[in-house]
């Protein structure tokens, strides 16, 4: 217990040390520590604090609108990097290195997304796109323009993803429907749906280790 104690501390440190030297140029290196000591008692981590809004990052103490843009330019950082280990030529050979890129770019959204992985025939990524945007609650899929753009790009394989702002990460009823009617319009054309994700909360569910596909 007292090992895990120590570790702990240590994390904590080293966050606060992490957060504190990107805040420093926007608030001093004082105040900074102070306004990332605060965020992380308040998010708990620098998991938690990533996956806040802008608008929310403002609203910590000591924060300010530059501060919440340094984390916005920060996320989209490991997003891009993400983004180019995926699709610099290298096949998917493992479910978690598409399901680290969709949790990263998707579980700090407030409203949802619908994203598609469009693979070749050796699982390589072709492209990582946002095809269907919608509301807190939802957001309509339509499989006929998810076949269109896996046609178009001469994909033999889709990943798809989609956010709960809500939090949850159990697959609803039309979750696992749309799964159904996606593996269906994709299979008359001889292209495989591989995976379904459902990103909340940091984490991510995969449809198809759960045997819904």
């Amino acid at each position: 217990m007292a090992k895990l104690k120590a570790i702990s501390c240590r994390t904590r440190a080293r966050d606060v040390k992490l957060l504190t030297e990107l805040l420093a140029p926007s608030l001093g290196l004082r105040q900074a520590h102070r306004a990332a000591d605060q965020a992380l008692r308040a998010c708990g981590n620098l998991s938690g604090l990533a996956r806040m809004s802008a608008t929310q990052l403002c609203q910590l103490p000591g924060w300010d609108r530059d501060s919440a843009n340094i984390i916005d330019s920060a996320r989209t950082l490991v997003q891009l990097q993400l983004e180019c280990r995926l699709i610099r030529g290298r096949p998917l050979t493992r479910p978690e290195q598409a399901e680290r890129y969709l949790r990263t770019s998707m579980a700090h959204r407030r409203r949802e997304i619908f994203s598609c992985l469009f693979l070749d025939v050796q699982h390589r990524v072709l492209a990582c796109e946002e095809l269907f945007k919608g509301s807190l609650s939802g957001t309509s899929v339509y499989p006929r323009v998810v076949a269109e753009r896996a046609l178009l790009l001469g994909a033999a394989a889709v990943i798809v993803a989609h956010n709960h702002p809500s939090g949850t990460t159990d697959p609803s009823t039309a979750d696992r429907a749309i799964s159904s009617r996606l593996s269906k319009a994709l299979a008359l054309l001889d292209i495989r749906l591989l995976d379904h994700f459902i990103i909340g909360d940091g984490r991510a569910v995969s449809m198809a280790r759960r045997g819904l596909l």
